[in-house]
């Protein structure tokens, strides 16, 4: 087990399972890393208090640089703790950070924000099956090529894996045989019941036509066979899209920050 002052490693899924169910819609992205298809490449630290586990950070180690989440009901709490982790992270990462703790993180890292998110849950699931999404068809493996080439297009810098194909819980609208709008999923585990919404883009030749909504509702009617929680995470100015989430049942559950670590401060 690593410690670095009262901060200890934790591979006990049970134990990391029953924190992050206290409060389930904020932490869908981390309890569906639980699942084996992610655990691999995760590394989970924790404090604890009396024995009870009082706050969690994940360091997923994906394509590309790690994200960090350091996400808390008590971003409070966390800021107090967290200062003990830093030791332990690589020198550069992406982080998904409750309000307030990337202070901590300024001290040590060269820190840049990408700007406040929101963390949004489907709260009223009646609301997508009222969308006709039979125009999306499910996307697979043969289709990796066109998905790679929209993304290329219209959204470059986005994170992608392609093994999340595999979940099959990948949605896109052809035009003219062209894949124009997809939506998609960036975690997904039937185990835990939880799928966090990711990769949602429509051509911009193709935009302001109902594309998004209808691929993410598709997408949602196909969720909600398999799990009890489904959220997203989305930029605080994005107007169009939490529009679009709203239609489709979603609420807003927490604010948080994204940042980027270009490496640890010298001193």
């Amino acid at each position: 087990m690593t410690r670095a002052a009262g901060m200890q490693s934790l591979t006990d899924k049970a134990k990391i399972e029953a924190f992050l169910r206290q409060n389930p819609e904020l932490h869908i992205y981390s309890l569906g890393d639980l699942d084996d298809f992610f655990w691999p490449r995760t590394t989970w630290y924790g404090w604890s208090k009396e024995g009870a586990l009082q706050g969690l950070m994940l360091v997923y180690a994906g394509p590309g640089v790690p994200t960090v989440v350091g996400i808390a009901e008590q971003p409070s709490v966390m800021r107090e703790r967290v200062h003990e982790v830093l030791p332990l992270l690589p020198p550069c990462f992406y982080a998904h950070l409750s309000p307030g703790v990337e202070e901590v993180f300024e001290a040590t890292h060269s820190l840049a924000s990408h700007g406040p998110h929101y963390k949004m849950a489907l709260r009223d699931s009646a609301r997508p099956a009222v969308i006709d999404g039979s125009a999306a068809v499910r996307l697979q493996q043969q289709d990796l090529n066109d998905l790679l080439d929209l993304y290329h297009e219209s959204y470059p810098g986005n994170w992608f894996d392609p093994r999340m194909l595999e979940t099959g819980q990948y949605f896109g609208l052809r035009v003219h045989s062209r894949l124009v709008s997809v939506a998609g999923v960036h975690v997904y585990s039937e185990s835990y019941r939880v799928a966090a919404i990711g990769n949602v883009v429509t051509h911009p030749a193709h935009r302001n036509k109902g594309y998004g909504t209808l691929v993410t509702a598709r997408l949602c009617q196909s969720l909600l066979e398999k799990v009890a929680h489904i959220g997203l995470n989305v930029k605080a100015d994005n107007d169009a899209a939490i529009a679009c989430y709203r239609k489709l049942g979603f609420e807003i559950v927490a604010p948080y920050g994204e940042f980027t670590s270009a490496g640890r401060l010298q001193r």
